[in-house]
């Protein structure tokens, strides 16, 4: 024979070959290999890579010298701007484990074998893999493992990228159903969590005034009684009160004590305390405070504006207040009870010398 042309058999007779001696591929009984990759003809490649595509969709078809024949359609997905086929696979993926991977040579006596690898570029998803060989080629699965949630992260993937019969699947539902079930246990905790706060609030607060009640004032005293800053602590009871319920009902009382609560927040700080204690009595805590000038000043200037005319419907309400105040300083040992008598004994003083009036208690004046 004259070895002229692509027609030409190779020393065996068995397969022709073409100028460069690459081996070609014909539709006859032997199958030969596609020229250098050691795959069977296209027809084979199809049938086989229809079926991969199928039952292992994040697949590598690969040729004897490691590039890429053919990616299945969900690892093309996660690589759409970047051409696969005809890539060298070890330009694509780095082998993490084993370690001692130096080239494809060693790639290749893994068959069967747990592989773990990475992507090369961005972002550097993690995968499992095993590697088989057949006549038709070199087959690589592949899966992501434990990188699967950060894989559906990166990728958007749904249940039609996987195989029907992948566990993945189930396992993303269950993710799902863990997810959502976390998410409603964290909403629940919250509103149960604002529900409490709430309720204590309300527990904590006089419903009329928005005020605290006494069992907050009592919290609040308490805190105080073993702390080491001293405080001031005001008793105020409403003067003619009882006249406004009286003669324009119980309505105009309560707009009235609305109006009173109003103007001992607007002459507080933000952390003292206002609490209504009883029906016109209120209590007003003021830590880290005992100069006796300041608080009187505090005290006129609450007398003062309750002895102003309050709106109501068609008519007008009139009271006054009348304040004792006692100093924390005053006691060589806190008892809030006795602490409260004396503002009440100092609140009484004040009414007793003609009602709109502040006095301090005196321990040396009760005395005498």
């Amino acid at each position: 024979m004259d070895g002229q042309g692509a027609g030409l058999r190779n020393q065996a007779g068995d397969a022709p070959v073409d100028d460069s001696g690459n081996m070609t591929a014909t539709a006859g009984a032997g199958r030969p290999a596609l020229a250098g990759t050691g795959v069977t003809d296209t027809r084979d490649l199809a049938a086989m890579t229809q079926v991969l595509d199928v039952l292992c969709p994040m697949h590598l078809l690969l040729s004897q010298a490691g590039e890429v024949l053919h990616a299945g359609p969900t690892l093309a997905r996660l690589r759409p701007h970047t051409c696969l086929n005809g890539a060298r696979f070890l330009d694509l993926f780095e082998v993490t484990r084993p370690r001692q991977i130096g080239g494809w040579d060693d790639l290749l006596g893994l068959q069967g074998k747990m592989l773990r690898l990475t992507f090369r570029d961005q972002p550097m998803t993690d995968f499992k893999g095993c590697l088989a060989l057949s006549d038709q080629g070199i087959v690589l699965n592949l899966s992501f493992g434990i990188s699967i949630l950060a894989a559906l992260r990166d990728y958007a993937l749904t249940s039609a990228d996987f195989a029907v019969t992948d566990m993945t699947v189930e396992l993303l539902y269950l993710v799902e159903a863990k997810s959502a079930a976390m998410e409603e246990s964290r909403k629940l905790n919250l509103r149960l969590r604002g529900a409490m706060v709430a309720a204590e609030a309300q527990a904590l607060t006089d419903t009329l005034t928005g005020l605290a009640n006494r069992r907050a004032l009592e919290q609040r005293l308490e805190r105080l009684a073993y702390g080491r800053d001293g405080f001031a602590l005001m008793h105020l009871d409403l003067d003619h009160f009882k006249a406004v319920n009286d003669t324009l009902g119980h309505a105009a009382g309560d707009h009235v004590l609305r109006h009173v609560a109003t103007i001992l927040s607007e002459e507080t700080r933000s952390g003292d305390t206002v609490a209504r204690v009883g029906g016109d009595e209120f209590v007003l805590v003021f830590p880290n405070l005992q100069d006796r000038r300041l608080l009187d000043a505090i005290a006129r200037r609450i007398i003062a504006r309750l002895c102003q005319p309050i709106p109501y419907c068609d008519d007008v309400c009139r009271i006054s207040g009348s304040i004792g105040t006692v100093l924390s300083s005053h006691y060589d040992k806190l008892d809030m009870a006795r602490m409260m008598a004396d503002a009440d004994e100092a609140l009484y003083r004040s009414k007793h010398a003609g009602r709109g009036r502040h006095f301090f208690f005196d321990q040396e004046a009760q005395d005498d």
